[in-house]
């Protein structure tokens, strides 16, 4: 029985408030956002929102990929995984995207590294309210300096910005327009331009306009450090245009065909471990592992360089890549310290200055190797495969020859952006100590005409990795973490726009020769503008 208080009337205790319902607010106005709370944070219907802030959202052909178009950059979503690709960046997530109410739902920091970053929105998510707030950030102010070049019967046009502007390139008829969108452009001087095939640049605060000639198109593509957006001019009718960043004139768009290197081979043995085991043994069991994951997997040709122990030029690896209109060129090694704590995997890509004193040393040690001059004892590509005898200065003036044209150095690009998924995936999927992406000049990856990378996948040196990479199950998420790379990496490709191909008058070069050996008679330079 209840009893008033001081002769008061019975109080009945108030019902709860009712829980928040989850919403999205896009400057003022509740936008129909799919929102699931997770343990880790909230998850958000990507479909809904792409439509929203202005992205395109697609599906690769397997459906293990959703890719994300945002302005000129595309963003690959693999689904369960915590790391997508924003342009050439890896981004890791606080936790993976899922198939979710109204499809594939994304964590908070996914829409900050995306829309956030590339567009300039901000993302304010209160848990108290449930609520997220979408709203505009300010503006920066970005200078920009103009080149324009003519070489060779090709223009090239060179904007370059201090960092990474927020833009969208538009192209109707003869004007190529680079408009800002989230972001304000301070003009140069005004520059008188007399070029063939380019009419007229001119820079506003909120866009780019480049009026060409009749009769002249262009191709566009980037380089970073620093950020320089480039574009290719030529004649309509003197250039056969491809059609993929990493397809060269002759070459079907996207990945169709793979090469995979076992390193070392014959009486190159490579790094022997502590049980005995060689790295040439492993290095073709993974190959071989590899290929059939990669068939099973892929509609795409799989090509070995050797399929036994054999003797294999370097020089001979990518002749053989190139052979094949290789889309992608992979090259697998175990690494070799003298030291047995050294461990985890790394990857590099062809590069004529090394990211440290380390990866050059790693690449003058494997290139003496090649020459059977020095023993298998570097941190890390242990060694090479024995080809005809070459001085490694002579091997870095024909590197520097072959990445001369800006042709080449998109495929530097490409090779680079390639290797951060690769190595995304390995510490991603095994949890491997991160080692990092490194560039070097190795020979193995000298005279690709296609993205080139080289993967050392452990320490054979180690006792314990050497027992692990001696196991098939070990060897098996391996050689799956490199075909979801590579799978990565197709999906990106085939799903970019066919507006922006590489540089045109890409020709396959001839792979440079060993010292002391005649060079091949050399074909016409390609048309390709130097931009400073």
């Amino acid at each position: 029985m209840l009893v008033a208080a001081q002769g008061g009337p019975a109080q009945t205790p108030a019902a709860p408030p009712p829980a928040a319902r989850p919403s999205v607010v896009l400057e003022g106005r509740e936008i129909n956002v799919p929102v699931t709370l997770a343990g880790n944070g909230p998850m958000f219907g990507l479909t809904p929102l792409a439509e929203a802030l202005g992205g395109t959202l697609s599906t690769d052909v397997s459906g293990e990929s959703v890719s994300l178009k945002i302005a000129d950059k595309e963003v690959v979503i693999g689904q369960g995984n915590a790391i997508i690709t924003v342009g050439d960046a890896i981004v890791s997530l606080s936790q993976p995207p899922v198939q979710g109410e109204g499809g594939l739902q994304v964590p908070l920091d996914f829409l900050r590294k995306t829309f956030g970053d590339l567009l300039g929105y901000s993302f304010d998510w209160r848990p108290e309210t449930q609520r997220l707030t979408i709203a505009r950030r300010g503006t920066r102010e970005l200078p920009v300096a103009l080149d324009v070049v003519h070489l060779q019967g090709m223009t090239t046009i060179v904007l370059q910005f201090p960092e990474e502007p927020r833009y969208k390139v538009n192209r109707q008829g003869s004007i190529i327009q680079v408009q800002m969108l989230a972001d304000r452009l301070t003009p140069p001087a005004p520059k008188e331009i007399q070029d063939p095939l380019v009419q007229g640049v001119t820079i506003d605060p909120g866009q780019i306009r480049v009026q060409l000639a009749e009769g002249a198109q262009a191709e566009s593509y980037v380089l970073e450090k620093p950020f320089r957006l480039v574009f290719d001019v030529h004649r309509t009718s003197e250039v056969e245009v491809p059609t993929s960043p990493s397809a060269p004139a002759g070459r079907q768009a996207g990945i169709h065909t793979i090469v995979i290197d076992p390193g070392h081979g014959g009486t190159e043995v490579g790094a022997i471990g502590p049980s005995g085991i060689q790295e040439k043994e492993l290095t073709l069991q993974l190959a071989r592992e590899l290929e059939a994951k990669l068939a099973q997997r892929l509609p795409v040709r799989v090509v070995l360089t050797r399929t036994e122990d054999a003797n294999l030029p370097l020089d001979m690896r990518t002749a053989i890549a190139n052979q094949n209109k290789a889309d992608l060129f992979v090259s697998i090694h175990l690494n070799s310290s003298l030291g047995s704590g050294a461990y985890g995997t790394e990857t590099y890509f062809l590069s004529p200055q090394a990211t440290d004193t380390r990866a050059s040393s790693s690449a003058a040690t494997e290139n003496r190797a090649a020459a059977g001059s020095a023993p298998a004892t570097s941190d890390a590509a242990s060694s090479a495969n024995p080809a005809n005898p070459a001085n490694p200065a002579d091997d870095t003036q024909d590197l520097q020859l072959i990445l001369w044209d800006l042709a080449q150095t998109h495929h530097m690009t490409e090779s680079q952006r390639f290797a951060n998924m690769i190595q995304g995936e390995l510490n991603e999927m095994l949890k491997l100590k991160d080692r990092g992406v490194k560039q070097a000049p190795f020979r193995v990856l000298m005279g690709a005409t296609m993205p080139a990378v080289l993967v050392e996948l452990g320490f054979i040196s180690n006792p314990d990795e050497e027992k692990k990479l001696k196991d098939p199950a070990y060897r098996e998420q391996l050689v799956d973490a490199l075909s979801r790379a590579i799978a990565h990496y197709k999906a990106l490709v085939e799903n970019q726009p066919q507006s922006q191909p590489a540089a045109p008058g890409t020709a396959p070069q001839a792979t440079p020769p060993a010292a002391g050996t005649p060079a091949p008679a050399a074909k016409p330079p390609a048309k390709v503008g130097r931009p400073a």
